[in-house]
């Protein structure tokens, strides 16, 4: 009786676990594939803000997110 219940004990952590990893739904825009970025804002790794119109005409611009990169996590 009891492996009965560890086993099912097991069996609805790992479906909880499965249901929890499920991916969220992507927000919602108006852009498509071509369109120019609309202008945002960032800081960059001064804390300095940086705005994307900074750069219209003047170079390309890549923006790249490295996940817990530099955070020792």
């Amino acid at each position: 009786m009891y492996k009965v219940i560890a086993v099912a004990l097991v069996t609805l952590m790992f479906v909880a676990a499965a249901f929890a990893q499920s991916t969220p739904a992507p927000p919602t825009t108006h852009l498509k594939a071509g369109m120019p970025a609309p202008d945002f804002t960032l800081t960059d790794t001064a804390g300095k803000p940086v705005k994307l119109s900074d750069f219209k005409g003047k170079k390309n611009v890549v923006l790249a997110f490295y996940v817990l990169a530099f955070t020792g996590g």
